[in-house]
């Protein structure tokens, strides 16, 4: 059934080509919207560049369709309209207690109110829970921005999976084979493996690491990076991926601790001479209250927020032996933290580009980094989809996952979860029990 959708301002800025993932149902973009995405429009941060985006969006289609009551958004699309009734809070809802506060919120709820009598099947969109939550209570259908976000976290594929009760000649062929076995002598045994998935095959006290590409099971060495090794099986498979010159788009989860910041600084110091420079960075989210304004020009601002950058660093330093060598890429800019929101526009050839606590990011901005990708580059992107500090996105939402759920099967791609820590038994126990 065709519905009428009203917007909230954090749906546009979340995605600022929403309007266009509506199907056939008509959008409505109140005023009192519009007067917000204008504070939104000077700024360098993401948010900024989404108002900028949506605003010339939304001029480009008034200009096709001028002195239109309905701009149409093309061909198998809805319409959208921007009506001034309700920019104020409506007289008649006032005597509602929660009308007596001109807020934002509350007039977008009057708005919705209005609306209701003419489009009898209307719903409110919005990524905030409380305002969903007080639509509800006024009998006003209210949902979430859903195009982006994916069924169940838990759906998520691993990256790997565990195989038993392999006969042992086919085990014994992979060791035979540095360059890889055929999958079809193994495909009896294992059940649709998709490209860069992979496989511990395992027979008794026999067992095996391969990776499934090219038709073909390739086995996976334990390998050495800047003097870390890989102390479980899940980081020798993180390792493997970062050094994989032909899977230049990674995506590693995992807890606290679990090693993906450390592993994927040392795959790039490792392959130094492969890249032309190792960008750090990581999304400007504080955990509890903001410290506020901080002195100095951009890198001292950004200073406090890439400490855990460092402190990998510092233990590379002390792993790898070559405190000296890692000092002078950093002089010599060599490893370089750069800003995010700077990103618009360029491009990045041959650079290793390591994005940390990504789950604060949202779909729009991982698509925003990975097209930076110039040729020869590799993007690593780290985080907990279960840690998320931003307060408009969830497990379901944020752009990690969603990169996971759309790359899957990509042979550009590869993905592992890290299941344990290995910081220490005390920062386990909290990821686990907190």
């Amino acid at each position: 059934m065709k519905k009428t959708f009203v917007l909230d301002t954090n749906v546009i800025l979340h995605d600022p080509a929403c309007i266009f993932n509506f199907d056939e149902h008509d959008l409505i973009i109140p005023i009192i919207v519009l007067e917000e995405l204008d504070k939104f429009k000077k700024g360098n941060d993401w948010v900024n560049q989404n108002a900028r985006m949506f605003t010339r969006t939304l001029s480009k289609l008034s200009d096709e369709n001028i002195n239109k009551t309905k701009i149409s958004l093309g061909e198998g699309k809805g319409c959208l309209q921007i009506p001034f009734e309700g920019f104020e809070a409506n007289v008649a809802t006032s005597t509602i207690p929660i009308f007596q506060n001109p807020s934002v919120d509350n007039q977008l709820l009057s708005l919705c109110l209005n609306l209701k009598v003419k489009y009898k099947n209307l719903a409110f969109v919005t990524k905030d829970i409380n305002l969903r939550m007080k639509a509800r209570a006024l009998n006003i259908e209210a949902q979430d921005y859903e195009s982006d976000t994916i069924d169940d976290p838990a759906t998520l594929s691993p990256g790997y999976r565990i195989v038993t009760g392999l006969p042992s000649n086919l085990i014994d062929d992979i060791y035979a084979d540095p360059v890889g076995v055929p999958f079809e002598d193994f495909k009896e045994y294992i059940d649709k493996p998709v490209v860069n998935e992979y496989l511990l095959l395992k027979n008794g006290k026999q067992s095996a690491i391969v990776q499934y590409k090219n038709k073909s099971l390739v086995r996976t060495l334990d390998q050495h990076i800047s003097g870390i090794k890989p102390k479980n099986f899940e980081q020798i498979l993180a390792t493997d991926l970062l050094l994989n010159p032909d899977i230049p788009l990674v995506a590693l989860t995992g807890l606290s601790g679990s090693g993906k910041t450390l592993l994927s600084l040392a795959a790039a110091v490792q392959q130094k001479k492969n890249y032309l420079q190792i960008y750090l960075a990581r999304p400007i989210v504080p955990l509890g209250n903001d410290i506020g304004f901080l002195p100095g020009n951009i890198m001292e601002k950004l200073d406090p927020y890439m400490q855990p950058l460092y402190d990998n660093l510092e233990v590379i330093k002390k792993e790898s032996g070559s405190s000296t060598m890692i000092q002078e890429m950093l002089e010599k800019e060599k490893i370089k933290i750069i800003a995010l929101p700077y990103l618009r526009g360029r491009s990045l050839p041959r650079v290793f580009f390591i994005i940390d606590e990504a789950q604060n990011l949202t779909p729009h901005e991982i698509k925003a980094i990975v097209t930076r990708a110039g040729e020869g580059a590799k993007v690593v992107f780290t985080g907990d989809i279960n840690q998320i500090d931003s307060p408009y996105m969830d497990a379901r939402s944020n752009g990690l996952s969603h990169l996971i759920h759309k790359m899957k099967g990509q042979d550009l791609f590869g993905h592992i979860h890290l299941v344990k820590g290995e910081r220490s038994k005390l920062a386990e126990l909290a990821s686990t029990l907190l």
